[in-house]
């Protein structure tokens, strides 16, 4: 008689029964997504437990530089770990931006960044290579700064409304100074233009410093420039300001009067993370950079880079974004402003 000696499953033992159920719960993906779950949750708590870095799209030296800096110091001596200012200029601020939006999402790099970087650029070009929306985790805006109409001293007109009649009996003739083509100094200039119905020649530098200094030195009459950049020369009275591009006075110069709703622009200087930061460190980065913007020091710091603290949270940054977005890609192609 022949038997059949192959175990029935009720007679193996204990041990090969739980290796059977423990593979098929590896071969599931449970234990490995509890264990990814669990290092995630490991690590967030832990955080931060070694340097940040903030990436700034824009050279040494410049408003978002200065601003970045100051923060990342005052934020350092608050988390206990250093952070480190990092400048990837080039392309008017898309190669740092992409740089950022490649980056882990560990919560250890960020993105400082110039609102017209952020929102002008993708109406600007022909493709960047970042998602403003998809690629990114907006944290909070950390200041904004007022732009201010300015000119030279030699030019006839001593506020908007005459610089308006005197553009009108000299059609395109009155020459304006900007950074370069697509610029918030070039697009505040076009919006002027289509506001008051006056035909102004744009002339594009290669910066805001050199369109300031030819304004300076007479060689144009008029430029937008932000307040740190052109104020100094304002007090000095190498330029006469005509006022700032704004529906109501700013709080760094209240005797300057604003230009008006048509002309109001907030210029900010924001905070981003890679998307898919956890939340648990978007929340406490904003908790501590806020604490940070609202120190004496750091208010006088701002005061004296001519710009201004604001309150911001993630939910209401982000929320902002399609509509500015929407705004400015409509004044881009209104001004015919394209780079390839």
């Amino acid at each position: 008689m022949m038997f059949d000696t192959t175990p029935s499953s009720a007679c193996l033992p204990r041990r090969a029964v739980l290796a059977a159920a423990l593979a098929a719960v590896l071969a599931g993906g449970v234990l490995p997504q509890a264990w990814a779950q669990g290092s995630t949750a490991s690590s967030t708590a832990n955080w931060p437990n070694k340097p940040i870095t903030f990436v700034v799209p824009q050279a040494p030296g410049g408003a978002n530089d200065v601003i970045a800096r100051a923060v990342a110091q005052g934020l350092g001596q608050s988390l206990g770990q250093p952070v480190i200012v990092e400048n990837r200029a080039g392309a008017n601020g898309n190669v740092g931006t992409s740089q950022v939006a490649r980056s882990a999402a560990d919560g250890y790099t960020f993105l400082v960044t110039a609102q017209s970087a952020y929102t002008i650029n993708p109406a600007l070009y022909s493709s960047v290579p970042f998602d403003p929306i998809k690629d990114f985790t907006p944290v909070m805006q950390l200041a904004v700064a007022p732009y201010l109409l300015v000119v030279n001293p030699n030019f006839p007109a001593k506020n908007l409304d005459e610089l308006v009649a005197y553009a009108k009996q000299h059609p395109g003739k009155v020459e304006y100074a900007s950074a370069g083509n697509g610029t918030l100094n070039h697009l505040l200039g076009e919006m002027l233009k289509k506001q008051k119905g006056v035909d102004l020649l744009h002339v594009p530098y290669k910066g805001a410093s050199a369109a300031a200094t030819d304004v300076v030195a007479g060689q144009l009459p008029m430029t937008f420039g932000s307040f740190p950049g052109v104020m100094p020369f304002v007090s000095s009275g190498k330029l006469r300001v005509l006022g700032v591009a704004s529906d109501k006075p700013t709080q760094l110069a209240p005797e300057i009067p604003p230009l008006g709703k048509g002309l109001a622009v907030t210029s900010w200087y924001g905070l981003f993370a890679p998307a898919g930061t956890p939340d648990t460190v978007v929340v406490r980065l904003h908790a501590a950079i806020t604490k940070v913007l609202a120190t004496p020091v750091m208010a006088e710091r701002l005061k004296t880079l001519g710009a201004e603290s604001v309150v911001s949270t993630p939910q209401s940054f982000k929320a902002s974004l399609p509509a500015e977005l929407a705004y400015w890609k409509q004044v881009v192609q209104d001004s015919g402003a394209h780079i390839d």
